[in-house]
């Protein structure tokens, strides 16, 4: 291992062919915010979406669902992807050439599952910050700008998660936030911004998307987890960065014809299903505090800002996966990571009592494993 470089910590993910089949309606979902479905009310303003060519630029609900975003974030433009991997490979190859390191958390998503498309793709390396939750310190970011020599990597890019995945869906105080930016900016790196969950933090704490996003040079939001859609996600940035963006949007095959279909499930997203947000939110609190009143659970974050939950157990008895397999024996389905943690994330499709009837069954089937022989 490389002298000064953090000992990372491996996910490990829980795979997803388990021992039992269960149909969706069979089980409370909270394996993630991606599980959710398109509601009727989507399906119907996809069906009568107006479309046209989005290559061509006359996709007109592409366009609107664009602009949307863009002025959701304070950005001059956006441009509509597949997906929220694509955003992220998008921005990188934007902002970045090969040779190049990109500094970001050791447990973010851009590091460890997006299948290293920063080095296959980009030709980019990566330093990877150890930090509590995903939100690392101003300091950490001047020690890992490496010195301009002609043997080392430059360094070029800074990405956050807003708010945090698999450390836990924290969510980056503003303050830090701009203060992380500002660091990496005074050393000449392009700073890029992972929201897909920034909705998530926004209506958890009242700061709005675009103080969250000013001043960095290209952020996205998801529409396919909390906001519900079956697909997509937009990046946006400046006219230029956009230009450049799109460019390596068609490179990656990711340009479409009648996006309009898709688009218009986005801005009925926007429309209704915002402040849907903030009772993912609570019910995530629910969660929390139906398992903490136990000694049996251990949470980190201690407890949850926005709606994924993380935990351990104080018992030696319950491992992770054994514990998520029972639950979906018993019509709960929540993800197991590396270090013996669990994850659990709320949404949409899930309501308050299915919140706290997942709660109670975690909470029994976890009571029942600490007490074998």
């Amino acid at each position: 291992m490389t002298a000064g470089r953090p000992r990372l910590h491996k996910i490990r993910i829980q795979p997803r062919v388990t021992h039992r089949i269960l149909m969706k309606s069979q089980y409370i979902d909270l394996y993630s915010d991606t599980q959710t479905r398109p509601t009727p009310g989507m399906r119907a303003a996809m069906a009568q979406a107006v479309v046209g060519d989005e290559q061509s630029d006359d996709d007109p609900t592409t366009l609107q669902l664009c602009e949307r975003v863009a002025e959701l974030l304070g950005q001059e433009a956006g441009v509509f992807m597949p997906s929220g991997t694509m955003c992220n490979l998008a921005a990188i190859l934007t902002h970045t050439r090969p040779g190049d390191e990109m500094i970001c958390d050791h447990q973010s998503h851009i590091y460890c599952t997006e299948a290293a498309g920063a080095s296959a793709l980009a030709g980019v390396s990566v330093w990877p910050l150890q930090s509590p939750h995903g939100i690392f310190e101003v300091q950490q970011v001047v020690d890992a700008v490496r010195p301009r020599t002609r043997t080392a990597p430059r360094s070029a890019l800074l990405t956050v998660e807003q708010t945090t995945n698999f450390s836990g869906g924290a969510i980056w105080p503003l303050p830090q936030l701009r203060a992380v930016r500002d660091a990496a900016r005074s050393h000449g790196l392009k700073c890029h911004m992972d929201g897909a969950r920034l909705l998530n933090a926004t209506a958890a704490t009242g700061v709005s998307a675009a103080d969250y996003a000013s001043g960095w040079d290209s952020a996205w939001v998801d529409l396919s987890k909390g906001l519900g859609c079956p697909v997509g996600a937009v990046l946006c940035g400046s006219a230029d960065f956009i230009h450049e963006a799109w460019q390596w949007k068609y490179r990656l095959g990711g340009a479409m014809r009648q996006s309009g279909v898709l688009a218009a499930a986005g801005l009925y997203a926007l429309e209704h299903h915002t402040e849907q947000l903030k009772i993912d939110n609570v019910n995530a609190q629910s969660i929390w505090n139906t398992l903490s009143a136990s000694d049996l659970f251990r949470f980190d974050p201690v407890q949850p800002s926005s709606n994924i939950l993380r935990f351990t157990f104080n018992s030696e008895l319950i491992t992770a996966e054994t514990f998520a397999k029972r639950c979906l024996a018993e019509g709960v389905r929540i993800r197991a990571l590396g270090g013996n943690f669990i994850r659990a994330t709320t949404h949409l499709d899930v309501s308050a009592q299915e919140a706290e009837t997942a709660a109670q069954t975690m909470l029994s089937i976890a009571q029942e494993m600490a007490k074998r022989d």
